[in-house]
């Protein structure tokens, strides 16, 4: 196990359930080729331990990110070789491929745990600490994906609940049946839509993670309260 770390990133809070984390995020999906060819598992592990060592300890992954949900293996394999109680890791659900190409969306009970199951799995961990829907699942009540994630929190598996890219109406529904820790949306110099509702109310609850501030240089940036947190892709 390597810990290193040498910088002090400032931390921020999000939510109202307790989540703490560095100010200074990590998205992992680049070391498994979404914007440039995919790292091998030692490259990637090896980047991984080195930003935890320059003090970040916020790890964003997913299950749709690489080849055969490559991203999580390697994002468990680096976790392997670093302090596990010092790491806040976030992965998702809800986003699936069709014929290797299309996007599929799924939101039922019963796809949010065996997705969970399976991320638990592949990360070989015994808890995530934020837990996404990527997107959500239009045909399905948010209650009731809201419901098992509720569930999954209850049995320790997942820690805290975040939503990708949800109306303003459907972050106050899920907010409602469990507190919500981050809401991710697109957010840039050019895409400012959410600056009417979505924004004040994410605000308000201190959960708001937008993504792609300048296209695909950096990933996401996170608003807590008036204070930013900046993901990085590799």
């Amino acid at each position: 196990m390597e810990e290193k770390p040498q910088v002090h990133v400032p931390r921020v809070k999000l939510g109202s359930q307790g989540l703490e984390v560095s100010r200074l995020g990590f998205g992992c999906g680049g070391l498994s080729g979404i914007y440039n060819k995919p790292l091998s598992h030692e490259v990637g592990c090896s980047i991984i331990k080195e930003t935890f060592n320059r003090g970040i300890t916020l790890f964003d992954t997913s299950d749709v990110y690489g080849v055969d949900h490559d991203n999580e293996i390697m994002v468990g394999k680096a976790l392997k070789q670093l302090p596990r109680d010092k790491i806040q890791l976030a992965t998702k659900f809800g986003c699936f491929m069709l014929d290797g190409v299309s996007i599929g969306v799924k939101g039922s009970p019963e796809y949010v745990r065996k997705c969970c199951e399976a991320s638990l799995k592949r990360l070989d961990v015994d808890y995530i600490d934020l837990y996404y829907q990527h997107r959500v699942d239009t045909s399905v009540s948010i209650e009731d994906t809201m419901g098992e994630l509720k569930k999954l929190v209850e049995e320790g598996k997942i820690k805290y609940i975040g939503l990708s890219e949800a109306s303003a109406d459907t972050i106050r529904r899920a907010h409602a049946v469990h507190p919500i820790t981050a809401v991710q949306m697109e957010y840039s110099l050019w895409t400012r839509e959410i600056e009417d509702d979505i924004i004040p109310l994410c605000r308000f609850l201190h959960i708001f993670l937008p993504y792609n501030p300048s296209f695909c240089l950096q990933e996401a940036f996170i608003f807590n309260s008036w204070q930013l947190l900046l993901f990085y892709r590799c």
